[in-house]
């Protein structure tokens, strides 16, 4: 069973600094309302969320009977949409139900976890931390999934980061992975009066179209789309702010309680997951034709050819998560004034489900410096 959600549209972090956030509030939070009364006990998962408190213990209970399993309908989150179209999820889930739902943004996924209506999420490395300071670590990170994959694009006038001043930039929504990236780096650039739209990434492209943004810092194959069919050049790939150029773009994150109740569950999950990148890496492009097959039926929509191998071609698909970035990740957040301090991830991971796959396959395992318990 396949759900899909519409676009997310409620702030979830009040904007901070001299940072300008272009919002349209009640035109937004109109919205999100109707988005939750029409999923049905949306507004009551809110509620849960904001009191969201890390479980007890919980004993084994074997399989679960229905996984609820979320991820975006975007090239970043290629082993997802491989896992659930080549059947790699269902074919490890065995008896236990798969029902998938799909964002178009961190914030919003991570309320439907903390909400529980939803058990596990392919997400961006920024909601993550935040779902993990909001449950009060009830959220565990147990893989990685796609590292890579994320630029910052303007127009082709724009030369330097200095003259983003006064310019309009957007990113896919308030305090995700992105936002925070663009909002990290104009802090420490000390670049002033730039203004940041929170738009989904199709409007972005509209609107950057027509003229009304200057650029976006963006995730594939949104990017791709504004360099190669709106004319929009490369100002920075985010890679080159990294070590060896690796960042964690998506992750895979679980509810605590549904990883004690039903480890056989998040390991089949995980099990789907390294063989739909076993297999993309395989076969590149038969990958590709899925995936854009998928942003199709999730989206409405194909990409052409010459953007998903551009955007394929700044990505790379593993289980690695890049843990040693998190510490990093957590600080970003307060630099770019999503939270006033960085949170202490001790707890975060869980690679036991995911290192026991790995060691049964004869691969290498996951470290987790700082992140276990």
């Amino acid at each position: 069973m396949r759900l899909s959600r519409p676009p997310p549209e409620a702030e979830l972090y009040p904007p901070k600094g001299d940072i300008s956030v272009s919002t349209h509030h009640r035109t937004r939070i109109l919205a999100a309302a109707l988005a939750a009364l029409t999923l049905g006990g949306g507004i009551a998962g809110c509620s849960r969320a904001e009191n969201a408190a890390a479980p007890a213990e919980q004993k084994s209970q074997g399989a679960a009977g229905e996984v609820r399993v979320g991820y975006f309908p975007n090239v970043t989150h290629a082993p997802a949409l491989i896992g659930v179209k080549n059947g790699y999820f269902a074919k490890e889930l065995g008896s236990t139900k798969l029902t998938t739902q799909t964002f178009n943004a961190g914030p919003e996924e991570v309320n439907a976890l903390l909400g529980n209506s939803l058990d596990i999420a392919f997400i961006g490395s920024g909601p993550a931390i935040n779902a993990f300071t909001k449950s009060k670590g009830a959220i565990q990170l147990v893989s990685g999934a796609v590292s890579g994959g994320a630029q910052l694009v303007v127009k082709p006038e724009i030369a330097t980061p200095e003259q983003l001043t006064g310019k309009n930039i957007a990113t896919p929504s308030l305090a995700n992975t992105q936002d925070v990236a663009l909002k990290k780096f104009i802090a420490e650039k000390k670049l002033p009066d730039v203004k940041i739209t929170n738009l989904d990434n199709p409007k972005t492209f509209d609107a950057f179209k027509k003229g009304e943004l200057d650029g976006g810092w963006l995730p594939e194959p949104w990017s791709s789309r504004l360099v190669l069919d709106a004319g929009a050049k490369v100002l920075l790939d985010e890679k080159t702010l990294w070590p060896e150029g690796k960042f964690p773009t998506t992750v895979v994150i679980v509810r605590s309680e549904f990883l004690q109740q039903h480890p056989e569950t998040v390991t089949a999950i995980l099990k789907g997951e390294l063989a739909a990148i076993d297999w993309a890496k395989t076969n590149p492009a038969e990958a590709k034709k899925v995936v854009n097959g998928e942003l199709k039926a999730l989206a409405g929509s194909t990409l052409s050819e010459a953007v998903l191998d551009r955007a394929f071609s700044g990505i790379d698909l593993g289980i690695d998560p890049v843990a040693s970035t998190f510490t990093q990740l957590a600080q970003d957040s307060v630099t770019a004034g999503v939270v006033k301090s960085a949170v202490d991830l001790k707890g975060f991971a869980d690679f036991g489900p995911l290192n026991a796959v790995l060691k049964e396959q004869g691969k290498p395992g996951v470290n987790a410096p700082g992140l276990t318990k």
